[in-house]
């Protein structure tokens, strides 16, 4: 009997037949695929002929076909449905990759391969995207240790090990405790909160199996509680739970992990001869240094903090006309924010919410990114691996561009958060290969028979991931590699977050922004306050971001800190954070920088490439219309479809003509002077 997972997948448009995986399929194809891919290796590095970029790189780039596959498939499970055996399974796999990985990068033959091409690489006659998967290669060699001897190599390979295992714990505990948590709501506590919160506790409460409504720890439905319910002992209650992930004492405590984490990573850096980590990291960023981050950042502080504290004042005497004798805290922020948007905007969210339909947003979406770049949308009726589950194929002229699949519902077996990956990435070398993309999302599900509504930040997210799944289906290079959002990590989010204009543009509002009772459009006073209310509370949003930012640039600065909650409270207290408002990902928590390397040092990007959002955007302002032509053609040639083929600033000021400063983030944020 084959294995489902290594079988030639005669589906449509070789879409995974996850109809026919189980779970018990996954770690002998695990370690089938493992074996083939060294074997792979193997022959590349003994091959008797002279490196060539044929026979070195490109094989190198062709090969681990088998692996890819077993791991698309079982990484998108383990993240959005998971269960107790694909947990198992992620703490066994996590080492073996981390093994694996080391294998390759210390397979001296096929490094020697690699730097006889990179020493002769003028010489090579190579195209442009060529030459730059070669530097790439190389330089990933390099920054693995492939360079190091003896004991230092293999401590290199023990802290990699180390560092997997213990991303995958970081996850797993704080899945458990998101999973774990919960607050049955009485009748009478839902008094004062709207029938979307209402709707969304009940059905929480059912999916858990509880006798009535519910209060989880998913973002989608505690956020609006915070948001409405006048109780201020059950925010509280609430609140703090959310605030604890990960630090609750016992087995799922990530605090000593981090400091683990932290401890690793600085010795990984110095191994290679770096000062820090956040040195090793940033090298290979378009930010290049932690003294470039550190001055962004500074730079939209002192605007952010200053609004925020003028914000916090106005609700501190609300909360005592309330008859409050108390300071503002955490969980009265939002609670007093939403009365202060109705004072001032005069918009509430449950107002504004009966025309955020999910579906509608998601048409919305699709919309745009047809008349930008003729992109065309159809209904793909596919096994999937969670009902909820929806799939697309995307045409383009008629000829076949990628495969879309969308996860929005939020449930217990998912991580928290939003995330946009590649089950297959674009190339044309060594064969070629269409995109399969999926966005993952944590909307509140409505109980059956009611539409789906989102709120007004669901929407942006949902904008959001789709602009990084434009970054993956536009992509148009030779090679793998450098497909898609394969990109700096500072200049990765540039996409996603261009993408959030354009839900704001009012023709696209007025056409899909349309009541899920009566089918009517947004009326133009309430558009009208939408886009007027666009920077309301952005003093809260842009301080709880940048204190998340510049705790995780301190953390690999420098020595690492014995302890983590020590040091995140040292940071804060220098800034001068705002007595009501926490970082927006406290450290026990704070998997951005903890489960993975991958925005370690780097949680400050989201702003970096904000820079450039704001920026880009003004381009197609100036050209007179959100999807001129010209500038959307620009921006898909110049951007979305080079991937990582060329250097993020060259590609950006291909596009622009220059590099931007902050002025434009700061007033697209409503903070400028």
């Amino acid at each position: 009997m084959t294995n489902p997972l290594l079988d030639d997948w005669e589906t449509p448009f070789r879409i995974a037949p996850f109809g026919r995986i189980s779970d018990a399929d996954f770690a002998p194809a695990f370690e089938l695929a493992l074996t083939k891919h060294l074997d792979e290796i193997e022959a590349i590095a003994a091959n008797a002929a002279a490196p060539s970029f044929a026979n070195t790189i490109e094989a190198m780039e062709g090969a681990g076909e088998a692996l890819d596959k077993v791991l698309s498939v079982f990484f998108s499970v383990a993240g959005a449905d998971s269960n107790a055996e694909r947990q198992a399974l992620q703490r066994a796999f996590s080492p073996k990759l981390a093994a694996h990985s080391s294998a390759i990068y210390a397979n001296k033959a096929l490094f020697a391969r690699i730097a006889d091409l990179w020493e002769r690489r003028d010489a090579l006659g190579l195209s442009e995207e060529e030459a730059r998967v070669l530097y790439l290669t190389h330089r990933g060699f390099v920054r693995a240790g492939a360079g190091l001897e003896g004991a230092e190599a293999e401590r290199m390979k023990e802290v990699k090990s180390r560092l997997a295992v213990l991303g995958t714990e970081f996850t797993q505990n704080l899945l458990k405790d998101e999973a774990d948590w919960f607050m049955p709501l009485a009748e009478e506590d839902l008094d004062g909160l709207p029938e979307f919160v209402v709707d969304a506790a009940r059905s929480a409460g059912e999916a858990l199996e509880q006798d009535g409504p519910v209060v989880t720890l998913s973002r989608s439905l505690i956020v609006p509680f915070l948001q409405f319910s006048p109780r201020r002992d059950l925010r509280e209650k609430a609140f703090r739970a959310w605030a604890a992930r990960g630090e609750n004492g016992g087995e799922t405590d990530n605090r000593g992990i981090a400091a683990e984490v932290l401890a690793l990573r600085e010795e990984r850096a110095k191994l290679l001869g770096y000062e820090d980590f956040a040195h090793f990291k940033l090298e290979t960023e378009m930010a290049g240094t932690p003294e470039r981050v550190r001055d962004l950042l500074m730079q939209v502080w002192a605007p952010a903090r200053t609004q925020a504290l003028r914000d916090a004042e106005e609700m501190a005497e609300m909360l005592r006309a309330d008859g409050i004798n108390d300071a503002l805290q955490p969980w009265d922020w939002r609670y007093y924010a939403e009365k202060r948007r109705k004072a001032l905007h005069d918009l509430d969210e449950t107002e504004l919410k009966p025309y955020l339909q999910l579906d509608k947003m998601i048409e919305a979406a699709f919309t745009c990114s047809s008349r930008l770049f003729g992109l065309v949308f159809a209904p793909l009726d596919v096994p999937l691996y969670h009902p909820d589950c929806r799939a697309w194929e995307v045409t383009r002229d008629g000829k076949h561009v990628a495969v879309f699949i969308g996860d929005y519902f939020a449930r217990a077996s998912k991580r928290s958060g939003a995330w946009c990956s590649a089950m297959r990435s674009q190339a044309k070398r060594p064969r070629v290969e269409t995109p399969v993309v999926i966005n993952v999302c944590n909307f509140a599900k409505p109980p059956a028979g009611k539409p789906a509504l989102l709120s007004y930040d669901d929407a942006r997210t949902l904008f959001h991931e789709f602009g990084h799944a434009l970054h993956q289906m536009l992509s148009d290079v030779e090679f793998g590699s450098v497909s898609g959002t394969s990109v700096a990590r500072d200049f990765v989010e540039l996409p996603s977050q261009l993408y959030e204009h354009w839900l704001e543009v009012p023709e696209v509002l007025e056409e899909f922004a349309t009541h899920a009772e009566t089918g009517e459009p947004m009326p133009k006073a309430l558009l009208d306050k939408v886009l007027a209310a666009a920077t309301f509370d952005m003093g809260f949003q842009t301080v709880e971001y940048v204190a998340s930012a510049l705790v995780d640039l301190e953390f690999h600065s420098g020595a690492a800190p014995a302890d983590p909650m020590a040091k995140q409270a040292e940071v804060l207290e220098s800034i001068g954070m705002p007595a009501a408002i926490t970082m927006r990902h406290a450290t026990p928590h704070f998997a951005h920088v903890f489960s993975g390397d991958g925005y370690s040092s780097g949680y400050y990007s989201y702003m970096w490439s904000e820079v450039m959002d704001a920026d880009a955007f003004a381009a197609f302002e100036e050209a007179g219309s959100a999807f001129d032509p010209a500038t959307a053609q620009k921006l898909e040639a110049f951007i979305l479809s080079k991937g990582g083929s060329r250097e993020a600033e060259e590609l950006y000021t291909a596009f622009r003509g220059r590099m931007p400063g902050v002025e434009a983030l700061l007033k697209g944020r409503g903070l400028a002077a």
